[in-house]
């Protein structure tokens, strides 16, 4: 098996259960996936198959979500995981929300929360909370490029948002630095990731509808299908070169990524510099 697939995970398993259940499937090893969702979310989770996995690196990294968020209340973890540790009664207006949000677009600076994955000194944040240990949390930039309020509910203090974004942006941490930033709490309470580079969530397929290896494989995508980059087909006569990681005489603009194509799949991806193409990676 050779591809990309498109899965939407479940809310309740985590991104590496996903993987475990398709290799169980398909009996292939070689499985990975691209961009983690924690266990609560749920949505588009794109995942690579056989020799697809060294494609990795080339799909697009900017992901689209849909948040809801619950004012009124943060938590530890800034989602609805965590334990509460701070409550208002301060009620938010429409039209405040929707000011609030003009300091959340373009590049900010984030602060990721303690509970999450990153490494500082080799060691993992959720790991210093754990042991109640204090450590210094450096914001990150990431780039908004779209944060849009879908619906709020006043009374209940429920709002959705429509986030599209860099990869590296936490949602959790846009949930609760708008709280503050409306004099009150908040903390997310549901994640749909409806975006993930070209994969989207009306072409991803349920785990119940790819419970067999036929049926993963009918759902496998070629990955040129997803791979934004110049191709140009290969020539019968370089097949051999190409296979033996040697460069090749090719007639194209100067290009850090292009992939060369042979019978609609994909065979190298390499780089191209004054008529010369050198292939980093392939595949045939």
């Amino acid at each position: 098996m050779f591809g990309f697939l498109n899965v939407y995970k479940p809310k309740g398993k985590t991104s590496h259960d996903v993987v475990a259940i398709l290799r169980r499937i398909t009996k292939v090893k070689q499985i990975g996936h691209t961009g983690t969702l924690d266990p609560f979310a749920e949505g588009v989770l794109p995942i690579c198959i056989g020799k697809a996995t060294r494609l990795i690196e080339y799909l697009d990294d900017d992901k689209a979500y849909i948040g809801t968020i619950k004012l009124g209340e943060s938590t530890t973890t800034y989602d609805i995981e965590g334990q509460t540790i701070n409550i208002s009664n301060k009620m938010v207006k429409k039209d405040e929300i929707e000011t609030a949000l003009k300091d959340f677009q373009g590049e900010i600076e984030q602060i990721p929360p303690i509970y999450s994955a990153i490494k500082v000194n080799g060691k993992k944040l959720y790991e210093y909370a754990r042991e109640g240990k204090d450590v210094e949390i450096k914001p990150r930039k990431v780039t908004i490029s779209e944060l849009k309020l879908l619906d709020f509910d006043e009374e209940k203090k429920i709002l959705k948002l429509y986030i599209s974004c860099s990869k590296g942006t936490y949602i959790r941490s846009i949930a609760n630095d708008l709280g503050e930033k409306l004099g009150t709490y908040g903390h997310l309470t549901m994640l749909v990731r409806v975006k993930a580079g070209m994969f989207d969530i009306e072409t991803a397929k349920k785990l119940e509808d790819i419970d067999t290896k036929e049926k993963i494989q009918k759902n496998i995508k070629n990955p040129l299908e997803y791979l934004n980059y110049p191709k140009q087909e290969l020539q019968d006569n370089q097949i051999q070169k190409i296979k033996n990681g040697m460069e090749i005489n090719f007639p194209s603009d100067n290009c850090n990524i292009f992939i060369i194509t042979y019978k609609s799949e994909i065979a190298a991806v390499g780089s191209c510099k004054d008529g010369i193409f050198k292939p980093s990676k392939v595949f045939l």
